[in-house]
């Protein structure tokens, strides 16, 4: 399989990438510069860029937008056992959007990184 990136706009790329690699197990492969960094989690890539001028994934379009942290769309993380990880990540001060929902084919819960980007928690249902 190869590897999926999604980009995530943050404001402090030191506080994100601690935060993807002390709470959500990412690795970090590479930050050559303060406004960008790419860590790893298996065969996903996790690009991180604060807003700027120096070009790349943060700069502003022709139209004058700024890209910005935050909104709904968003990673998920699949998880064997969504009640103890939240746990864990409560107790690690992490900040959570909602609580458990059930849906038809699982449960889940957003969280936030240190920019406010949501990230899903998902816990497939037992399908036996």
């Amino acid at each position: 399989m190869s590897q999926v990136m999604v980009r995530y706009i943050v404001g402090d790329v030191d506080a994100a990438i601690d935060f993807y690699a002390q709470h959500l197990a990412f690795r970090m492969d590479m930050h050559p510069a303060p406004e960008f960094a790419m860590l790893s989690r298996g065969d996903l890539r996790l690009l991180l860029s604060s807003p700027g001028t120096r070009g790349g994934g943060g700069q502003s379009m022709p139209d004058g937008r700024r890209p910005e942290p935050g909104g709904w769309n968003r990673i998920v993380l699949q998880v064997a056992n969504l009640a103890q990880e939240v746990d864990r990540l409560r107790q690690a001060g992490v900040q959570f959007r909602n609580d458990i929902v059930v849906g038809v084919g699982g449960r889940q819960i957003l969280l936030e990184d240190p920019a406010g980007n949501p990230v899903e928690l998902f816990e497939p249902a037992n399908r036996e």
